[in-house]
């Protein structure tokens, strides 16, 4: 079962992004989506299959994973999502 998830999402109140990884923390998708939006962030994107690009995948662990964070939105760059110099793109882009 591959329950590797990356989420980009935006906090509007203190107006940062991040990426976020997830490497055995929850079962499915939605629950780490909502774990985001339950502190307060908007979803930008989730991936379950992505390009690395500079953002190698992380081991399994029980944690939430901070890959990238910066002040604003997140930047889209042709497919690739940007947080402050860091990218990766999405499959399905």
């Amino acid at each position: 079962m591959n329950n590797y998830f990356r989420i980009t999402a935006y906090h509007p109140k203190h107006n940062v992004c991040a990426i976020f990884d997830s490497n055995g923390k929850f079962e499915k998708l939605w629950q780490f989506s909502s774990s985001l939006v339950f502190k307060g962030f908007t979803i930008v994107e989730v991936d379950a299959d992505f390009q690395e690009d500079d953002l190698p995948k992380v081991p399994a662990s029980e944690s939430i994973i901070l890959r990238a964070c910066g002040k604003g939105e997140p930047q889209k760059l042709g497919d690739a999502i940007v947080v402050h110099g860091k990218s990766y793109t999405p499959k399905g882009a």
